[in-house]
């Protein structure tokens, strides 16, 4: 990411400048995760996907060598059911030119990404894209690596190379970014309330409240 695109209104993502991609969320991949509970990944995820898809976001699904390391997990490739990962063999998805002419197929600039592990498959194409002109997004927490020191210290060189670190509701979030965005409400709530943790049962909650009569005073 440039000096000029790191602060202001125009550093923040928009959907119609994003592009989304998703990297090797595969049961090898995830046997070795260390750095988070597995299945804190596998939840946010598949709350990242479900947002791309609320607000038309493209997502590019790649896999590594999935007939050795296992297809993507099923909760991401459900909410693209049509679409088939791209299967590399490249470690860095950056270096397979079918990744790469996806991405550039949308048009869009701001390249937001999140795979495993953290340290190879997330640093490698985050750090080439950012130095050919992308704005680069790393999803932290929709990612992971082989230790909590593994995946620290990529997203630290990330950061020295112009890589965004962002959490998964901070994209959606942006995304949003207007409650008055009424088309994208709806969709934005109910992935919060099914993937969101606690703020999924807060906004629950305030839902029950707005429901609930109050009642007439005698």
């Amino acid at each position: 990411m440039s000096t000029d695109n790191k602060a202001g209104l125009d550093a923040l993502l928009t959907p119609e400048e994003s592009v989304l991609v998703l990297i090797d969320h595969q049961p090898f991949q995830f046997a070795n995760l260390n750095s988070h509970e597995p299945t804190m990944v596998v939840n946010n995820v598949v709350g990242l996907a479900k947002a791309a898809k609320v607000f038309d976001v493209p997502t590019i699904l790649t896999t590594v060598l999935e007939e050795r390391g296992g297809l993507l997990v099923q909760g991401v490739q459900d909410v693209f059911p049509e679409q088939k990962p791209i299967n590399r063999t490249f470690i860095n998805t950056w270096q397979d030119q079918r990744v790469v002419d996806a991405v550039k197929a949308t048009g869009r600039k701001k390249v937001i990404i999140a795979g495993l592990w953290t340290e190879i498959c997330v640093a490698m194409p985050a750090i080439q894209a950012a130095g050919e002109g992308f704005d680069v997004f790393v999803v932290t927490d929709a990612s992971g690596g082989v230790s909590k020191e593994a995946h620290n210290m990529a997203v630290r060189r990330m950061v020295q190379a112009g890589v965004v670190p962002i959490t998964w509701l901070a994209v959606m979030g942006e995304w949003q970014r207007d409650w008055a965005r009424e088309k994208t409400v709806p969709g934005a709530a109910e992935v919060q309330a099914q993937h969101g943790g606690a703020s999924g049962v807060a906004f629950a909650w305030e839902m029950q409240l707005l429901a609930t009569p109050t009642g007439s005073a005698d």
